[in-house]
């Protein structure tokens, strides 16, 4: 079995709410911030790590996201009638994934620093890790208003609570997915079980995130990346 994360799997298929009208006819991942689809943003990062497979799951206004990828070898897992969730998403998604661990990505975010792809990749300790997910410093994360998600241990396990906010890049073993009877769910049903038996890890990133999960996050993340303070 593959020790080493092999493919990737990118969350595309949400609604994106709370862009309000920027969504009404496209799709979240294709926002342009700088001139570029965020998803594209994303997927420069990937290309460090050189994936033998990504995938990427749609629902909203699947076929513009189809049309974005496909032409690029991007394998498609569909989600009908009904949106997945992310644990439900990467559960269906395991066929065209492959066994072994996933990197897995949410497309809302930008960048300034460090490939957070390359740093998950050399961080990963399989004998100790069922998951490692790179965690952000509240003060580096911008036009995200949240007090964290984890706390960061020395030794690099985290449990709930505030200080670190997941930046939504992780790497993660599929295995225990095949165990949770349901079809929708989140991945937190399996976070807590890995933070249950300590098998849960993050690393922190020593640069700049940027939330573009609503509008206000496209003229900041825009700023970021011009090296101006925000």
């Amino acid at each position: 079995m593959n020790t080493s994360p092999q493919a990737v799997m990118l969350f595309a298929a949400g609604f994106g709410t709370r862009m309000g009208a920027l969504t009404q006819h496209r799709p979240k991942p294709l926002i342009q911030v700088a001139g570029r689809a965020l998803i594209d943003h994303t997927l420069d990062l990937v290309a460090a790590v050189t994936p033998a497979r990504i995938v990427a799951n749609t629902h909203y206004l699947p076929d513009q996201i189809d049309a974005h990828l496909r032409p690029r070898g991007i394998l498609l897992a569909p989600e009908q009638p009904e949106i997945l969730e992310t644990g439900g998403g990467l559960k269906a998604a395991l066929p065209l994934l492959g066994s072994g661990p996933v990197f897995t990505a949410n497309t809302d975010a930008i960048w300034s620093g460090p490939n957070p792809f390359a740093l998950l990749h050399s961080a990963w300790d399989p004998d100790r890790m069922d998951a490692l997910l790179i965690c952000v410093p509240t003060q580096a994360a911008i036009g995200h208003d949240s007090p964290g998600d984890f706390t960061l241990a020395q030794d690099g396990h985290l449990t709930r609570g505030p200080g670190w906010i997941y930046g939504g890049v992780q790497i993660i073993k599929t295995d225990r997915l095949s165990a949770i009877d349901a079809d929708i769910f989140s991945l937190n049903v399996l976070w807590d079980q890995l933070l249950s038996d300590q098998r849960m890890f993050g690393l922190p990133y020593p640069g700049r995130w940027c939330d573009v999960g609503h509008p206000e996050g496209i003229a900041l993340a825009e700023t970021m990346l011009k090296g101006s303070n925000v």
